[in-house]
């Protein structure tokens, strides 16, 4: 190039081209790299910058052309899945389905082993013109033969791989061939099972309020009666503190020396601190301590309280009119140590 030209094009040291700049060098580099394959009839170098300017959409198209005649990755998957879809369904034996008529076929099947009705709703959101390929194959079942004289399993031909002895009837099938009466035996058990499965279906319980009277059972695997499902209780017995005699269940006399249960009468297990005056329905035993409570409100005063002292909840004095606290469930009460710590961490939760 001349050297008027070299001071436009070539850069300062220590700064990088940028804007029209780098297109410009862009645009002589490759003009000197084509200048040498060109002849001598070439342009002169005094009109590079006019050329270098109508190169670049000259550029610009090429590398979209051939960013275009490139098909992406994605394109290029989507080729070959055609092809492949194309090439199955021209076999023999490949039939097209629907996506819901699978649906269908597999919730038929469900309902026929499990007895489970699967609504159309759930399974609808398939798009009816979208299809699926399928191959129907017959059911065959892997059956395993063995030679007698060396043990060896047979392959795909009838001669053994080890002693090349020719398969026989000797030779051990497994499983073994079974007879008309026994495959129309095992017709019958699988009929028979379809059939419960239908008839006792899963059932979802409720136990709402509404359902108090639900029950759930279930048949019996021996034949007997039916299993009943019930909610997992705790099971308390109670023991006659004078004979050491079980207590049957639902009843408070004891069976041996006709003794109503009372509070002395052990309980297992023991739940002292939610029945500290006894347990509900229980008489008062020779060695419980009488506890007293409130006329109007039921509050119980506490232990050897003097008549006079106020109900710490509406303020009745005891009396001697006040009645004696029959076995029942009493919530603990809360210790006051307790309840000012909570109350100071509300009170410095306040904003002002």
């Amino acid at each position: 190039m001349s050297s008027s030209a070299q001071p436009a094009t070539t850069p300062k040291p220590g700064k990088e081209k940028s804007g029209i700049g780098r297109v410009f060098s862009k645009v002589k580099t490759a003009w000197r790299s084509g200048s040498k394959r060109q002849s001598t009839a070439a342009a002169p170098p005094a009109a590079a910058p006019q050329s270098g300017v109508v190169a670049v959409p000259v550029a610009v198209q090429v590398t979209k052309a051939d960013a275009v005649s490139k098909p992406s990755s994605s394109s290029h998957a989507a080729t070959r899945l055609a092809e492949a879809r194309a090439a199955y369904e021209g076999l023999a034996g490949v039939s097209k389905l629907s996506r819901l008529e699978l649906f269908e076929e597999r919730a038929k099947k469900l309902n026929e082993r499990f007895g489970l009705e699967i609504q159309p709703m759930e399974w609808q959101k398939a798009i009816p013109s979208d299809t699926v390929l399928r191959m129907d194959k017959p059911i065959r079942m892997r059956i395993r033969r063995t030679c007698h004289r060396c043990n060896a399993t047979f392959g795909a031909g009838k001669e053994c791989p080890n002693c090349n002895h020719a398969r026989c009837t000797k030779c051990t099938r497994y499983p073994p061939k079974r007879t008309e009466a026994e495959i129309i035996a095992s017709r019958e058990r699988r009929a028979a099972k379809i059939k419960a499965n239908r008839e006792n279906a899963p059932i979802e319980p409720d136990y709402g309020p509404e359902d108090k009277n639900f029950v759930l059972t279930r048949p019996s695997k021996t034949g007997g009666q039916d299993l009943v499902h019930k909610k997992p209780r705790q099971r308390v017995r109670r023991t006659c503190h004078e004979c050491n005699t079980l207590f049957i269940a639902g009843t408070k006399v004891c069976e041996r020396c006709s003794h109503v249960r009372c509070t002395d009468c052990p309980r297992d297990p023991p739940k002292k601190d939610k029945y500290p005056f006894g347990y509900p329905g229980d008489e008062f035993g020779p060695n419980s301590v009488p506890h007293y409570e409130c006329e109007k409100c039921k509050t119980v005063y506490p232990q050897d309280a003097p008549n006079g002292t106020e109900c710490r909840k509406c303020k009745t004095p005891k009396s001697k009119a006040s009645p004696r606290a029959r076995p029942r469930k009493v919530e603990p009460i809360p210790d006051p140590d307790v309840l000012q710590q909570i109350q100071a961490k509300l009170d410095n939760l306040k904003v002002t």
